[in-house]
């Protein structure tokens, strides 16, 4: 693969990480201090949101595991017909409207639309990786490419949106900390009033974003399906049957290697999601830290968008699961931040915090070809399984996230969040520090005991490649 075909594959991937960033991280605020939502109807929406995408992950693989070959191949045109979708869906996740009693479901709807719809991206788009080459190292190369835009695209995405609509979270009377002795009043100040008009300057900034990140996929589609030719499957022989998707969605629950890799990055990419969904909130009402946290954000960002070329270079020398010993860097710095509250210290973990997220988005979709190739070593004569793997994976993954972000809304609502008040009580301030802390660092360390057991090596990988390049 040329270095341009790498660039170009890697961008077109970009705006699905530029918007999904920007959800990660402001959607639950926006949704609590400016939507005005309760924190059990924000759990809703991003819950049922992420379960529709994890739904249609499967359901998007069983129909582009059917998908005939054209002349710009078999993945490419589901990328090109759902981006004009997921853009106006985006724009409209955003959007405030001017009634009150219906936003519930108006955020509901149009987040479960984006989620569906970057979901028909992102599988045929993160599938498209066994068709670019059969080489192995250049399947790791463009991964690493395309995880370092990934990063690069989280990173854009919190810093446009952090920029745009940090004037949407800042209040005059809540940036001094009040002394001990204040009266409740104090903490039932609201800091934001209830932007019920579509035009408030609350409402304005964050359809401003929106427009700006929707204006994103336009170019990133348009260098993916210029820069990149989609190859038909190399290993498969005229005579070889596409696996049925209920077969072979069987077939790959079975895998073992399969089954090893997910359980434990379904455990580790909902700690991630959990860090990104509460961080905001956490640096706003537990921390102390609410002039900062756009500041904290693009820390973090930078810090993970620069490390994915040393984590890539790491698990060549070392293996993939050696390099995974990286994702735990996080767990003391988080808990030090939840028990010692210091601007320096916060900006410290930031960057800590961005080393483990690159190497937690890097690791999966490195290590997925290689049980993607071990399966078709076992199944030498079926073909179009690789959707089947790509679409369970992400739906496992998003239906863990969902639920995790669900819980911990759930969580604030139970333990009395109140949108727009300068303080919250030290039951909601206890609730985000255990999101932020405890609950990561345990669900971290469960996804690397049980990614002990995954039984592929580096020698492993150099047979497996010996024998599929005999097969070819």
């Amino acid at each position: 693969l040329s270095m341009c075909s790498k660039l170009c594959y890697a961008i077109g991937g970009a705006p699905n990480q530029v918007a999904g960033s920007a959800a990660s991280f402001f959607l639950q605020i926006y949704l609590l201090d400016i939507a005005h939502i309760t924190p059990f109807h924000a759990s809703l929406v991003l819950f049922i949101g992420k379960a529709s995408g994890a739904v249609t992950d499967p359901v998007a693989g069983f129909f582009i595991s059917k998908s005939r070959w054209t002349k710009i191949g078999r993945l490419m045109p589901w990328v090109l017909a759902c981006t004009p979708f997921t853009i106006v869906s985006y724009f409209f996740m955003w959007y405030l409207p001017p009634f009150v009693s219906g936003r519930v479901a108006w955020y509901l709807t149009f987040h479960c639309l984006f989620q569906a719809l970057t979901t028909l991206f992102q599988v045929p788009y993160s599938a498209l990786t066994m068709f670019l080459s059969t080489d192995q190292r250049d399947r790791d190369s463009a991964t690493a490419y395309r995880m370092t835009m990934e990063v690069l695209g989280t990173l854009i995405g919190a810093a446009l949106q952090g920029q745009i609509v940090a004037s949407a979270h800042v209040s005059p009377h809540c940036t001094v900390n009040p002394s001990v002795n204040t009266t409740d009043s104090w903490h039932d100040t609201p800091s934001i009033p209830d932007p019920s008009d579509p035009l408030s300057h609350q409402a304005k900034v964050y359809m401003i974003a929106a427009g700006v990140i929707a204006g994103v996929y336009l170019l990133g589609i348009v260098v993916l399906f210029l820069g990149v030719k989609e190859r038909d499957d190399p290993y498969a022989l005229n005579s070889d049957q596409a696996i049925p998707f209920c077969k072979g969605l069987a077939l790959t629950m079975k895998h073992g290697p399969y089954v090893k890799l997910t359980a434990s990055f379904l455990l580790i990419s909902t700690a991630v999601q959990l860090e990104q969904g509460n961080f905001v909130l956490f640096c706003t009402h537990a921390a102390g830290l609410r002039n900062h946290f756009q500041y904290l954000v693009v820390t973090i960002l930078v810090s993970a968008a620069v490390s994915v070329p040393f984590w890539q270079k790491f698990l060549q020398r070392f293996g993939k699961k050696c390099a995974a010993c990286g994702i735990s860097w996080m767990i003391p710095f988080a808990v030090m931040l939840v028990t010692i509250p210091n601007l320096i210290l916060a900006y410290f973990v930031a960057f800590i915090s961005g080393l483990s997220i690159a190497a937690s988005l890097l690791l999966p979709w490195s290590m997925l070809p290689d049980v993607v190739d071990n399966f078709r070593l076992q199944n030498p004569h079926g073909k179009g399984h690789e959707t089947i793997f790509y679409s369970s994976y992400v739906f496992f993954t998003k239906m863990s996230a969902g639920i995790g972000l669900g819980i911990s809304a759930a969580g604030l609502e139970f333990t009395g969040y109140k949108p727009g008040i300068c303080r919250q009580s030290d039951d909601v301030i206890l609730t985000l520090k255990l999101l932020i802390g405890a609950v990561p660092a345990i669900l971290i360390l469960l996804g690397l005991f049980i990614l002990l057991f995954y039984p592929i090596t580096e020698e492993s990988r150099k047979e497996t490649k010996l024998a599929l390049e005999e097969l070819r």
